[in-house]
């Protein structure tokens, strides 16, 4: 009883996935059939071929969810726009220093690393 229970389950899920698939081929069949018939009627009318293009910038989308979700600070349009000069008056001026290997010890000789095996027969 069991094993005809599992058939017939198996079958039923066989048949399902045909029907599923079939339905998508079908599908893709009328989308090609119209396209094709909007190609035709173009031609005979003389008109250009438009392409199925939906017209949607990445960003314009991401703008909308950013914006959406109360993101970046809002202005009012009479406010004046801040300058990023402003802010390079609190930069201080720093010295640089010599890289590592000038010194002489090096990054090795600072934390009392050796080269591996293989790099000393390399080097």
């Amino acid at each position: 009883m069991g094993t005809l229970f599992r058939f017939v389950i198996r079958l039923v899920l066989l048949v399902a996935g045909l029907v599923f698939a079939l339905s998508l081929l079908v599908a893709g069949g009328l989308l090609l059939l119209v396209w094709g018939l909007r190609r035709l009627w173009a031609r005979l009318t003389g008109q250009p071929v438009t392409p199925f293009v939906m017209r949607l910038h990445p960003r314009d989308g991401f703008g909308a969810v950013f914006r959406a979700a109360g993101g970046g600070a809002r202005r009012r349009q009479d406010e004046p726009v801040a300058s990023p000069r402003q802010a390079l008056a609190d930069v201080t001026d720093v010295e640089a220093k010599p890289p590592r290997g000038a010194s002489g010890a090096g990054f090795q000789g600072e934390i009392g690393l050796q080269p591996s095996p293989i790099l000393r027969r390399v080097l």
